[in-house]
Order: C-alpha cells, then sequence, then structure tokens
C-alpha cells in the first residue's frame, strides 16, 4: 500500500515538470518570434529613413554646387546600414554641332552617394527597382528651372555586384537643363545652361554618421552659333556591376537637343560645381 501511494503521488510532479517545460519552450518560440519581428521592422524603418536622408543629400548637393566654399553635414541614424561613396561611376559626355557635324564639347566623371543594407537584414526583392525623386524621369537630363540635379532611387541587384548583396538607396547626379533667350533691338540669342555636380570622396574616416558636402569651385564652358547639342551617359564602374541595370535610365542612354528657329544665336553654357564628400568626419 505505501508503494502505490509512492507511485500515485509521483504523477503530478511529473504533470508539473512537463506543463512547466512546455511553457518555457513556448515562451522561447515567443521570443525568438518577437525579437526577429522587431529586428525585421527596426531594419525596414532604417531603410524608410534612408530614403529620406538620401533626398536630402540631393537637395543639400544643389545647395552646395554652386557656391565655392559652402560646406552642409548631414547626420543620420541607423543600426544595419551605413553610408557609402563610389568615384567615377557616371560619366556625362556632351558633344556640340556648329554646322560641320558633332565634336566633343565636354566630357565629367562623377560620384555617387549610396546608402547599402545587407539583405539579410531587409530585402524587397532581386531587380527591385523604386525611384524617390523626382517623381518621374523621360529623359537623361532634368528640365526645368525648379528640377534637381540629381535623382534618388532605392535598387536591390544581387547578380555581379563586386561589393556583396545590399539593398541600397542611391543619390546620383544628372545634368539639370534650363532654357532661357535674350532679345534686344538688334537680335536675339538663344540659351541652353547645363548644370552638372561632380562629386568625389575627400575622406571616409566613418567616426560618426554623417556625411559632409563642400563646394569647391565652379567651372563654366561655354560655345557660341551651335545647332544642336548631343549627350551620352556611360558607366564607368559598370564591370563592378554598377551598370544601367543598377541605374535604370531611360532605355535610350543619348538625347540630341536641336535648337530652336528664329534666332540670331544659339549658345551651350555647361556650368560643372565640384563637391567634396567627407564620410563620417565630423562627430
Amino acid at each position: 500500500m505505501k508503494h502505490r501511494r509512492n507511485k500515485k503521488a509521483v504523477s503530478p510532479v511529473i504533470s508539473t515538470v512537463i506543463i512547466t517545460a512546455t511553457i518555457v519552450v513556448l515562451v522561447l518560440v515567443a521570443a525568438v518570434f518577437a525579437n526577429n519581428f522587431l529586428s525585421a521592422r527596426m531594419a525596414e524603418s532604417d531603410f524608410n529613413a534612408a530614403k529620406q536622408f538620401m533626398k536630402t543629400m540631393g537637395l543639400q548637393i544643389d545647395d552646395v554646387a554652386w557656391r565655392i566654399g559652402q560646406t552642409e553635414t548631414i547626420r543620420y541614424t541607423s543600426r544595419d546600414g551605413d553610408v557609402n561613396f563610389l568615384n567615377a561611376t557616371l560619366n556625362y559626355k556632351i558633344e556640340i554641332n556648329t554646322g560641320s557635324g558633332f565634336t566633343l564639347f565636354s566630357a565629367n566623371d562623377t560620384g555617387i552617394i549610396f546608402f547599402k543594407m545587407p539583405v539579410s537584414k531587409y530585402t524587397v526583392s532581386n531587380n527591385y527597382y523604386e525611384l524617390i525623386w523626382p517623381a518621374q524621369i523621360s529623359n537623361i537630363m532634368l528640365k526645368g528651372s525648379s528640377a534637381p540635379v540629381s535623382k534618388v532611387f532605392a535598387v536591390e541587384k544581387l547578380q555581379n555586384m563586386s561589393d556583396g548583396s545590399y539593398i541600397r538607396v542611391v543619390t546620383a547626379p544628372m545634368i539639370r537643363q534650363i532654357n532661357s533667350t535674350i532679345t534686344t533691338a538688334t537680335n536675339s540669342t538663344f540659351y541652353f545652361k547645363l548644370y552638372l555636380p561632380l562629386l568625389s570622396l575627400e575622406s571616409a574616416p566613418k567616426k560618426s554618421q554623417s556625411v559632409t558636402l563642400t563646394g569647391n569651385s565652379i567651372l563654366v564652358k561655354t560655345k557660341n552659333h551651335i545647332t544642336s547639342i548631343k549627350v551620352t551617359v556611360s558607366f564607368p564602374k559598370s564591370g563592378l556591376g554598377y551598370d544601367n541595370a543598377f541605374f535604370n535610365f531611360p532605355s535610350s542612354l543619348q538625347e540630341t537637343i536641336n535648337t530652336p528657329p528664329g534666332y540670331d544665336d544659339c549658345v551651350i553654357e555647361l556650368y560643372t560645381g565640384a563637391v567634396s564628400v567627407e564620410l563620417g568626419a565630423h562627430v
């Protein structure tokens, strides 16, 4: 009888152990799920904040590019991503025709600024592309006095990228075109004014999460009596994966502009603003 009583007394203990172990396992599973869910939401928040940050970057480039000595520092906060720079990623070649065929007028390389986050932290899908700013681009130049001098886009491209698998938010310089006319009593002149910021990396100590832009110089190049202009964009770093599949420019990488009739002269003015970039130089 004593043996049977002891045997029955063990049953509640075993049940308690089993229930407790089950609860512990469930709590651990729930904790892992909650941690993964929280990490995913934080990474998504980082990525969305990076979109606004890189749009601000594009606006600041326009501010400093045309003011020699102007300096702006933009700060960001991210747990999983950081800002990088790649020199000489885009090349803009401008040719002009003065009546005897196209000749080279100018060719300039410019770098890009991009925020990158590992796809292990946040991903949308391979070959994902989203134009963030401006709202629409139909040519390789942006037209109008209110047009920006860069485009901001998000891209996830995994094949042939030399620096790894990341989702990126990119600020890439573009040419802004503004047309104007000057008419006097004796003649009338039509002006094509082109603006292009040239970004280059000065230093990258990365002591803080910040980007500093400095306007160094402005070069103006002009030519009159032109009949047409041809602009071509190319990708010097295409071998590293930074090709048109990455930048997603319009299908035609070349744009030809004919001068309007009825003017005594047509003039091209190209403004290139040299901007140096420092990553994490200022705490």
